[in-house]
């Protein structure tokens, strides 16, 4: 068996076939029970002026609608790409992504990813001292970096999890600051709510294994203080962790927890399979303290560059 078809066999356990189409969309949304909902996450969309990118955004999202999840959460990596670039390609990216959310008739959380911050890589020119250095260009033009609600009597997470480091490069870490206030938000939640948590950059997944090098550093791949975040999430009833950034579509369960990487919509940033793995997004469905998922492709295909 060669590596892709090994990928595509972790990665498709436990998932149902991708159901294409809007109509289709549509019936699947009218098949839930009366006390089941649903919601969507979907991660790196990675929006561009290039490869059509704004296009098949605009395409994932109208069959998102279609669906009529509760809501969204968008999982990271919104654009491409603020990292190394100046300030006016910075503003029209996110100015793209701003434009074609407006598709999404449904509430939108999202998170933070690491092509999300401004000016990091010292390639971009952009100076720490810049008003809009790292992620206070996000913020200003998204929202909050890390933030939490409930709703139907389960309680979301949405953390950041990119941390910078004093050589200018992003690492995988959730910061002193926000870790104090997850323990304070989680002690305020209570043992008895499920909850979910959001994250860019993974808590737990096997890519390191099954596509880095042996010896590859996985402190881009891998939140760095996982096992103190672990720790602070043992007490309570976290039901799923959804996390994105690697493109591929994954599920690792360890106790009660599934730990669920929706692929991306982008797939292999715009130009194909990632490994395998189609361009989609995670429905999850909710009953009573139960969530299930399944992986959506919208029909997209690849643009010539």
């Amino acid at each position: 068996m060669n590596r892709r078809s090994f990928l595509n066999l972790i990665g498709s356990a436990g998932v149902a076939a991708p159901v294409a189409g809007i109509a289709a969309a549509q019936s699947a949304a009218s098949q839930l029970s009366a006390n089941e909902w649903s919601f969507v996450h979907f991660t790196d969309t990675h929006i561009q002026p290039e490869l059509k990118a704004e296009e098949g955004c605009r395409q994932a999202f109208r069959k998102i609608t279609a669906m009529h999840p509760e809501f969204a959460i968008a999982g990271g990596d919104l654009v491409f790409d603020t990292l190394g670039v100046d300030r006016p390609r910075a503003d029209k990216v996110f100015g793209l992504y701003k434009e074609a959310v407006k598709e999404l008739e449904t509430p939108l959380h999202n998170t933070v990813g690491n092509h999300d911050v401004f000016g990091l890589y010292t390639k971009s020119g952009i100076q720490p001292t810049d008003e809009k250095y790292g992620k206070r260009m996000f913020e200003d033009y998204i929202g909050k970096r890390y933030h939490s609600f409930s709703h139907k009597g389960w309680h979301f997470i949405v953390l950041d999890s990119i941390g910078m480091t004093p050589e200018r490069q992003y690492i995988g870490h959730i910061d002193d600051e926000q870790l104090e206030w997850l323990k304070a938000d989680l002690a305020a939640t209570g043992t008895s709510v499920p909850i979910v948590v959001v994250t860019h950059i993974a808590l737990a997944t096997t890519f390191p294994l099954m596509v880095n090098p042996p010896g590859t550093s996985t402190a881009g791949v891998i939140i760095t203080n996982v096992r103190e975040v672990l720790a602070a999430l043992a007490p309570y009833k976290v039901k799923a962790v959804l996390q994105g950034h690697t493109h591929i579509i994954e599920n690792v369960r360890y106790k009660d927890t599934q730990f669920i990487t929706s692929g991306a919509v982008s797939g292999n940033w715009w130009r194909g399979q990632r490994f395998g793995f189609d361009e989609g997004f995670a429905v999850l469905t909710v009953k009573g303290d139960d969530i299930s998922w399944r992986y959506e492709t919208y029909g997209w295909k690849a643009q010539a560059a």
